[in-house]
């Protein structure tokens, strides 16, 4: 029988873990937080001000180091969330380092910092990182400059594993999950669904052509992210069957895409992964998106369609197609392949092997 573990979760420290999520990464570590909780185990969640009270938080001392004049007229000085974020982890990681590493079976580090990386060989905790974006070059050398860095990595899917092979021999993928009791499977209806943060590189303005090309309405939601690019590329487009929903909870969230005919994703690079698929899937709203980065994995014949990307053509031409295919088949691919459950099993064991 496993034993309870005491876990150090370090989150990414640019927003808050709390509702309405900021992105998927906020999204994944609070599920995962709360997964390992519920199975018995003694979390402590590294995180930015102002994340969720439910959680045994503690705050990552998000503040700007004391500089000197001197310093701060350097030409080579970074900007001041550069400076913050660094000197938070920094801190982090020395105090990982003394006294503080002993506390913990396990440190699972969900940052996309580099110093918990660098600094994993002063920790005497087993440190897991998990790998969720494409290679880095701040990553990169954090993993080169020790001799032999000691670090043990998982990835979020083939594809990303696959990226960092040349750097990275053996990542194990476990795949982010999603909460299949509070993503049910919804009834459908007329509308399609585009759901993420509203930037470029997810291409939301696509979307909205994609479904303007197919004759259907969209309701498109998250947090604005870039409110040049909105402005100048999505909310020309709206109008009464193209509409903003504004930047949901997960409870609202889960409503909007349940009662959707399907999802679309239009990824304008290689996703990691894609959370907001699994969350679809899970509603048992197929999806049709572009054929990049992890969605080929995630999504099969049964739970949606992929065109070429950036095929705003193609995608139209799929969508009436994606939504007749069978809800209760595109929910039981989330429940096999990407539940909360499944990912904290992986999670779970991987730690239990670590700390024994």
């Amino acid at each position: 029988m496993s034993r309870s573990l005491r876990i150090a979760l370090v989150a990414s420290a640019r927003f808050p873990i709390k509702e309405p999520f900021a992105g998927g990464l906020e999204a994944h570590t609070w599920s995962l937080a709360h997964a390992l909780t519920a199975r018995g185990h003694h979390v402590e969640l590294f995180a930015a001000p102002g994340s969720d009270p439910a959680l045994d938080v503690v705050e990552l001392p998000v503040h700007r180091p004391s500089l000197s004049s001197a310093a701060r007229s350097d030409v080579s000085m970074p900007d001041h969330a550069w400076m913050e974020e660094h000197h938070a982890y920094l801190r982090l990681m020395l105090d990982l380092g003394e006294d503080g590493g002993r506390h913990y079976d396990v440190v699972h580090n969900n940052s996309l910092h580099h110093l918990p990386i660098a600094m994993a060989p002063a920790v005497r905790s087993p440190v897991v990182t998990t790998l969720h974006t494409p290679p880095t070059p701040w990553l990169e050398s954090a993993i080169q400059a020790p001799a032999h860095c000691p670090v043990t990595f998982t990835a979020v899917s083939d594809h990303t594993a696959a990226a960092w092979r040349p750097l990275v021999a053996a990542a194990r993928v476990i795949r982010n999950g999603v909460d299949t009791a509070l993503w049910r499977r919804g009834e459908g209806g007329d509308h399609l669904v585009w759901s993420g943060r509203i930037v470029p590189e997810k291409g939301p303005h696509l979307a909205a052509e994609a479904a303007r090309k197919a004759g259907h309405p969209l309701r498109l939601a998250g947090p604005i992210g870039d409110m040049d690019y909105f402005r100048t590329h999505v909310a020309p487009l709206l109008d009464e069957d193209i509409t903003y929903a504004g930047h949901l909870g997960r409870r609202d969230l889960a409503r909007l895409v349940g009662g959707a005919a399907a999802a679309l994703v239009t990824p304008c690079w290689d996703e990691p992964y894609g959370l907001v698929v699994a969350e679809a899937l899970a509603c048992g709203t197929p999806v049709c998106g572009f054929d990049r980065g992890a969605l080929g994995e995630i999504v099969d014949e049964d739970s949606g369609l992929l065109a070429p990307p950036d095929d705003v053509g193609a995608l139209a031409e799929l969508i009436d197609a994606t939504t007749r295919l069978d809800r209760r088949a595109v929910r039981t691919r989330a429940e096999r392949f990407c539940s909360l459950d499944a990912m904290a099993d992986g999670y779970t064991s991987l730690y239990q092997e670590l700390a024994a």
